[in-house]
């Protein structure tokens, strides 16, 4: 059976969208096969999870694949049951290769690159980079859900509706299988009173696609850039609030 392909997107930066990416390809990876995609540029998914340099992988990583049609040949073993497609920034070149040198359909590149490895995995996430370009495009274009980043500030807000926005749009133009998992909200801090009010405020909206679980900022979840997955005396800690959110994801999808 093929995988479930799972975007986490937000064209707002630190929206803990690369550290979420990589946590539920990490805890998924528990009892299933995962492949986990970096597709932007700074490559944070892949330091996260191999904890090495992101030119490490220099001309073997996404864009490669993406050029090739072809995502086979540029997976990265990090454990047993957790791959990863690296990234590093020759991808920004992607929206320029793509409109000089590409002859086909522009959002469907993504799609037809991983089309022979779908069979290998349970689950495929991809993280994108915090803008609507043609690498989020693709990726939703790709993929069977969604989930939304919001972490509670104003700026994020105004993006949360354009992003769902665009996600219809593609749902419409593009790839009628892709489902809005929903909304994962994540509190910068709790003790402030306009983070309360703007979780309070996404549920009255957008309450039947709203997570219950609310992610919170979290000292270990914030190391896990620096300590990585493996050998981590802290990951228990780090990945434990994140369990609710992968239950109910997995409910969703």
């Amino acid at each position: 059976m093929a995988a479930k392909i799972i975007t986490f997107g937000i064209q707002k930066g630190g929206s803990s969208k690369t550290t979420t990416s990589g946590v539920t390809a990490y805890l998924l990876s528990q009892n299933y096969k995962v492949l986990a995609i970096d597709l932007d540029s700074q490559g944070n998914l892949t330091e996260l999870l191999t904890q090495q340099d992101i030119y490490d992988f220099h001309g073997a990583t996404i864009f490669e694949a993406l050029k090739e049609k072809d995502a086979k040949p540029y997976v990265r073993r990090i454990s047993d049951a957790l791959h990863l497609i690296p990234a590093e920034d020759h991808l920004a070149r992607f929206p320029s290769w793509l409109y000089e040198q590409y002859r086909g359909n522009r959002s469907l590149v993504l799609k037809e690159a991983l089309e022979n490895v779908q069979d290998d995995y349970d689950y495929i996430i991809i993280d994108t980079p915090p803008a609507l370009g043609d690498q989020t495009i693709n990726a939703l274009s790709a993929s069977h859900a969604v989930v939304a980043m919001f972490e509670t500030s104003k700026f994020c807000y105004s993006a949360l509706g354009r992003f769902l926005e665009t996600c219809v749009h593609v749902q419409e133009l593009v790839n009628k299988e892709l489902k809005i998992g929903g909304i994962l909200r994540c509190m910068i801090d709790t003790r402030r009173t306009d983070n309360k009010a703007l979780v309070e405020l996404v549920e009255e909206e957008y309450k039947d696609i709203c997570f219950e679980t609310i992610l919170t900022r979290s000292a270990a979840t914030g190391r896990l850039s620096i300590n990585g997955f493996q050998d981590n005396p802290e990951l228990k800690k780090a990945v434990h609030q994140y369990h609710g959110f992968v239950k109910e994801l997995l409910e969703r999808v």
